[in-house]
Parts: structure tokens; C-alpha cells; sequence
């Protein structure tokens, strides 16, 4: 089928939900190619899901080889792969048991229900959330979510949800009450501008939920698995949650969400409070366990935090060199270049240059090169969007 066909199609059958004008049809490592065969250097990695790369042979034997074996069973039985899985997210976090879904949206829906099950015979419902904050597009999701302009058209929002400013310790102690069941942060919000938790905050969250005794949560569905240059983003903070959510980089591309919780908390949800029929398939955990393999084989942790001050130094000299450019931010491989305004036309500029790139925001350029990426692969994608700036 041509490109003329797959178009036709597309615009007359599924849903106008996305605004797109580029079909991708090849990947391998940090580039893709579209239809006409054109490469692209891609910055976006699949929005922190492509972690390894494209079609990293790991992952792709992985999931040849148990596609061939065994795809399916459901929850009803047990399958080799789901604890192996489990043991692998629990060893190397803050310990604990594990339920499998199939997205990052899916992930946090479990967490706000386990923060629901564990308030609930004390009338503790409400779940305090952050300003700026992207939880998912689910209805509950939605409504964790700091920005309301992703619940405009879908009201009334479910109720159970306060907001606080991110980084702001007073207004969280301030906002706690009899109500109040846990705490929801992203340890570096993603698709709210690329902005890191301060010290302080988490530090300062982490013991105000201890005084209160109520559960602190962390979503690193974008930051987690490797993403910052530790597996998970909260790790260099000192702080551990009660619960956390990942998904996307989980399965590098194959869909694969989950939620861990302390051991002490094993008992909140039990058998028959909460299900996923495809949850934990066989052949998602074993491309999910290929993931795992890769980064502790490859070393891609150190090659993150060596690529990611690499990739910082950079944009910190191009901001420097640029008056429209106001700041760097983020951690890892996962950065925002801060501009003073709308940064949809160097986008624009960097794709018909051959790199694909993100906003975070409407003034916000985010970078999420693979964590394998090569120091040439950086340079290039730096000099790229130097040119692109000239549309400022």
C-alpha cells in the first residue's frame, strides 16, 4: 500500500484526535524514516518511550521469540515472566509488589485507586496534586492534572483532587487536612515544561506525609527507567515514595504500564479490587525484562549522565548566544530549552532540517534523545537547532 493510500485511509476511518502530517514507516537506534525515505535524527524518542532506540535487537529478539511461544493467558493463571518482571522493577526501586498495565494513564489510575482503598476507612479520599502537572486522559487522570485546559469539554471533573503549586513546600503543608489521603508529584514534571523537584520539596513532602500519615506518590511515567541518568528520576533525592507509577520507556515501545507499592501496603488491594485483562502478558514482560537487560548491559546509565552534560553544556552555550533563549532545565537526557516565546516554528524548522523534537508547553523546546545516544548524534542535533532559531 502507497502513501497516497495509507493517508486516505487514515483521514477517512480514525478518529482526528492528533494533529499530524508525517508518517513514519522505519527506525533504528536514534533515527526514523518516513515515507518518502527521508531520515530524521528523533530527539523525542517516542515521547520517553524509545529509551534504547528503535527496534533495539534486545527488545526485538524478545519479543520474536516469546510471540512465538506464548502471547496470552489473562490474570487467571500465572506466567513466567510477571514475577521475574516485578523482581526486577522492585530491586532495582525501593522495593515493594507490583500490578501490571498497559499505560502510564493506566498505571496512575492504580495508584489513585490504591490511595483511595488505603483512606477509605478513615474517610481520607482527596489526593493533593501539583499545578502543571500530567497524569493521563483518562477521567480520573484528568482530573489529577494540573492544567485545565485538558479537562475543558469533559466536566464536571471527578471529584477527589486539590491543587498546590509545584516546588512549593508551604502551600502542600498548608493544603493537607482530614481529607487528605496522599500526595501525587512527578519528580520532574514532563509535559508541564521540564521542571525538576527541588531538594526541598521532596525532602520537605516526603515529611510532611510521615507527620500526617498519609501516603506519598510519585508518577515517573516520562522520568522513570533510566530517563535522568538513574532508573528512577526520584533517586538522587534521598526520598522514597509509597507508591510510583511507570510506563512508557517500560516495554520501549511495546505497551506495558505498572504501579509498585512498599511492602508494608501489600494488603491494600486485594483480590478482586482492582484487574487488567492484558496486564503483565507474557510477551509484554518479556520485552519489559529485555529493557532491563539492556540498560544493565550496555551501562546506558552513565552513558545518560555523560550524553545528558554533554547535551546541557551545549544548550547552555546556545542560550548564552541567543537573547529569545532564557534558560536549560531539566535532568538526564531530559531537557527543556526555556525560550520567550512560542517555539513551534523552530520545531517546524529542526524537522525540514532532519530532527524531530518536542514542546513542552507553548515556549518550551524538550529533548529526549535516546539514553545509548552518541556525542556526534548530540552535536548534529545542537547545530540543527542553532539553525532553527533563526525563525525566532
Amino acid at each position: 500500500m502507497n502513501k497516497d493510500q495509507i493517508l486516505n485511509l487514515q483521514n477517512q476511518y480514525v478518529l482526528e484526535t492528533y494533529t499530524r502530517d508525517m508518517l513514519l514507516v522505519r527506525g533504528a537506534g536514534s533515527r526514523v524514516w518516513d515515507a518518502d525515505d527521508r531520515e530524521y535524527l528523533d530527539f523525542t524518542s517516542g515521547i520517553s518511550v524509545c529509551n534504547l532506540g528503535h527496534c533495539h535487537p534486545y527488545v526485538t529478539e524478545a519479543i520474536q521469540r516469546q510471540a512465538a511461544r506464548l502471547v496470552h493467558v489473562s490474570n487467571l493463571f500465572y506466567n513466567e515472566y510477571q514475577p521475574q518482571l516485578a523482581a526486577a522493577i522492585s530491586e532495582n526501586s525501593f522495593g515493594g509488589r507490583v500490578f501490571f498495565g498497559n499505560s502510564g494513564a493506566e498505571a496512575n489510575e492504580g495508584l489513585i485507586k490504591f490511595a483511595r482503598k488505603w483512606g477509605n476507612e478513615h474517610g481520607r479520599y482527596e489526593i493533593i496534586c501539583m499545578n502543571e502537572s500530567f497524569h493521563g486522559r483518562t477521567l480520573a487522570t484528568l482530573a489529577a492534572t494540573g492544567q485545565p485546559k485538558y479537562r475543558e469539554g469533559f466536566e464536571p471533573a471527578t471529584p477527589g483532587f486539590r491543587f498546590v503549586d509545584f516546588n512549593d513546600l508551604e502551600a502542600l503543608e498548608k493544603a493537607i487536612d482530614e481529607k487528605t489521603a496522599a500526595v501525587l508529584v512527578e519528580p520532574v514534571q514532563g509535559e508541564g515544561g521540564v521542571v525538576p523537584a527541588t531538594q526541598e520539596f521532596l525532602s520537605g513532602a516526603r515529611e510532611l506525609c510521615d507527620k500526617h500519615a498519609i501516603l506519598l506518590l510519585f508518577d515517573e511515567v516520562q522520568s522513570g527507567m533510566g530517563r535522568t541518568g538513574t532508573m528512577f528520576a526520584h533517586q538522587p533525592y534521598g526520598v522514597q515514595p509509597d507508591g510510583m507509577s511507570l510506563a512508557k520507556a517500560l516495554g520501549n515501545g511495546y505497551p506495558i504500564g505498572a504501579f509498585i507499592v512498599q511492602w508494608k501496603w501489600e494488603n491494600v488491594l486485594v483480590p478482586g479490587t482492582h484487574a487488567s485483562t492484558f496486564g503483565g502478558t507474557p510477551l509484554a514482560c518479556a520485552a519489559a525484562l529485555a529493557v532491563f537487560e539492556a540498560i544493565e548491559e550496555s551501562d546506558l546509565l552513565l552513558n545518560c549522565r555523560k550524553m545528558g552534560e554533554h547535551l546541557r553544556g551545549a544548550l547552555v552555550k546556545l542560550t548564552n548566544d541567543h537573547q529569545k533563549l532564557k534558560d536549560v532545565r531539566g535532568m538526564g537526557l531530559m531537557l527543556g530549552i526555556v525560550a520567550d516565546e512560542a517555539v513551534a516554528p523552530v520545531l517546524a524548522a529542526a524537522r525540514s532540517k532532519g530532527l524531530l523534537i518536542l514542546p513542552a508547553g507553548p515556549n518550551i523546546i524538550r529533548l529526549l534523545p535516546p539514553l545509548n545516544v552518541s556525542q556526534e548524534d548530540i552535536d548534529q542535533a545542537v547545530a540543527i537547532v542553532s539553525e532553527s532559531l533563526e525563525v525566532l
